[in-house]
């Protein structure tokens, strides 16, 4: 892939002998973004899992304390008054049959869903479509639920779903380059501790192997793996 002159400028920023402290990481994706606009800030976590196998799946969902910067479109499979009490919490699109019909024909203008439970056995014909936009609703996330309400401002409220990939790979958002320092490192911190509690107990070895920070079009920032304490400081962890 070709990269462009400012995205080579600001990786010579970069040190790639060392990691970073948090704190110190993001100041400096935020410093090396070279997006117009209000780019998002990820991170990326090589885990040592084996996904191939159950016993060693990473899946979970966290609140993020400042939110993620953008406000997500929540489809909601209900009806009665469970698809009134969807409306009021603010979902953007509520429905069922003939909204089941129209995701399977492509609507796609939406960026999380949460179905009741007795609507799954119809939902569950979706699974080509949303399954690999990671959409599908499950109750190991909370978006299967008859507590519609409460799932929908849970996701307006910046809740965020992680799921390692085949390649051990686990990627999240923690929010914008307009977000203060110490916001970014906050929502960091709650969505590292739910990393860790995901744990699962039949991995052996080292857990997170390698962490980044990067912008939406920015170098990639390898963070300290080992730092999970102590996040809103730059010292070495030694001295700490």
């Amino acid at each position: 892939m070709k990269r462009s002159k400012a995205l080579k400028a600001a990786d010579t920023k970069v040190d790639r002998s060392r990691f970073y402290a948090p704190l110190e990481a993001i100041r400096l994706a935020k410093e090396t973004s070279t997006s117009k606009f209000d780019a998002t800030v990820e991170v990326a976590m090589r885990l040592g899992v084996d996904p191939r196998k159950a016993d060693q799946m990473v899946r979970s969902t966290v609140i993020l304390p400042h939110g993620t910067g953008k406000t997500a479109r929540v489809l909601v499979f209900a009806t009665g008054e469970r698809a009134e009490a969807a409306r009021a919490a603010g979902a953007d699109i509520v429905g069922a049959d003939e909204l089941i019909d129209e995701v399977a024909k492509g609507k796609l203008d939406f960026d999380a869903v949460v179905a009741t439970p007795d609507l799954m056995g119809k939902v569950g014909r979706l699974g080509r479509v949303l399954g690999p936009r990671g959409l599908m609703p499950n109750p190991k996330t909370g978006t299967v639920t008859p507590d519609v309400a409460k799932a929908v401002n849970d996701i307006k409220g910046g809740k965020i779903e992680f799921r390692v990939d085949k390649h051990s790979n686990l990627h999240f958002i923690i929010g914008k380059v307009s977000f203060t320092d110490e916001q970014l490192v906050e929502n960091y911190a709650a969505a590292l501790d739910e990393v860790l509690r995901a744990k699962p107990s039949a991995a052996k070895g080292r857990y997170i192997k390698k962490t980044a920070v990067s912008t939406t079009i920015g170098p990639g920032i390898p963070v300290d793996p080992n730092r999970t304490r102590n996040l809103m400081v730059e010292e070495d962890p030694a001295a700490i």
